[in-house]
């Protein structure tokens, strides 16, 4: 790896959108980012599966104050799933078993698609994946479960903005979702499936955008390492801080289109983008 040395008597203080890619966990993401930026204080605001990719804010220095004030931005995710299968982890992480339709409604149509989202936004009462890092008495549910424990987590409340459809072709579901914190997209699917009479399964996942922070404007961990001023990727502490200081404005939702993307204000970090990221916002 590029050694990357800051030069001495400047402090790193900002914040760094990284775009980690799958099959890197969170904490190794963000040890690559303390390898080029030599700045060991350090965290990251909401960690993302390895099998997940996308948006991963990485605070450095003074803007580690500021990660439970990122961590209440809304996010948007965009999903695919399979209705079929269900898994014990509810994703295809886990051995996939198949689920038989359950009425006499047949395969459901993109209208039964639209009623189910309805009925998922809001406010809503969701139960976390067994296989999750929430606590049950102090325990992380993953590890209680694969001790072989009977698990019936409670239901917590989560802020769901909006779903919509991407693509749907029986039984994959393509779909994107901005929700709040808290919110398990695993679980969400696996409640559209209820909803539908059907499995419901996620296969893929890829954190769009948090807050103003977007995966178009974000940068790889190849070219964080090639660029030869990292500096330029950081987001000043002040700036920052200013910014997090106005109330969070709500992405707004794709248009009609099936192949659209979200529509979302202006990014105020296109100065801190990455040159190298040629997706589309």
């Amino acid at each position: 790896m590029t050694s990357h040395p800051r030069r001495p008597g400047t402090p790193l203080d900002g914040l760094l959108n990284l775009d980690k890619p799958v099959g890197l966990t969170s904490a190794r993401a963000l040890d690559q980012v303390r390898a080029v930026t030599g700045q060991r204080k350090s965290g990251h605001a909401g960690t993302l599966d390895p099998g997940a990719s996308g948006v991963l804010i990485i605070c450095l220095g003074r803007a580690t104050k500021l990660v439970e004030r990122l961590m209440d931005l809304p996010k948007v995710y965009r999903a695919t799933a399979r209705l079929d299968v269900t898994s014990e982890s509810l994703d295809a992480d886990s051995e996939l078993v198949p689920v038989p339709r359950s009425g006499t409604q047949g395969i459901p149509d993109a209208e039964a698609l639209s009623r189910t989202f309805a009925g998922l936004t809001g406010e809503i009462q969701q139960i976390p994946p067994n296989i999750s890092a929430v606590k049950v008495n102090g325990v992380p549910a993953y590890k209680r479960a694969r001790r072989g424990e009977v698990l019936q987590l409670e239901p917590r409340p989560v802020r769901v903005y909006w779903i919509r459809l991407h693509a749907f072709d029986w039984p994959n579901l393509d779909f994107e979702v901005c929700c709040g914190r808290g919110t398990y997209i695993r679980s969400l699917i696996r409640d559209i499936g209820v909803a539908l009479g059907t499995g419901g399964c996620l296969t893929s996942l890829i954190r769009e955008q948090i807050g103003p922070f977007t995966r178009a404007a974000a940068w790889t961990p190849d070219a964080l390492r090639a660029s030869p001023d990292f500096h330029k990727a950081v987001f000043d502490f002040d700036s920052a801080r200013t910014l997090l200081s106005a109330p969070p404005d709500v992405p707004a939702p794709p248009t009609a289109s099936m192949n659209a993307t979200p529509l979302v204000r202006e990014s105020l970090l296109a100065r801190t983008a990455d040159p190298t990221n040629s997706e589309n916002p």
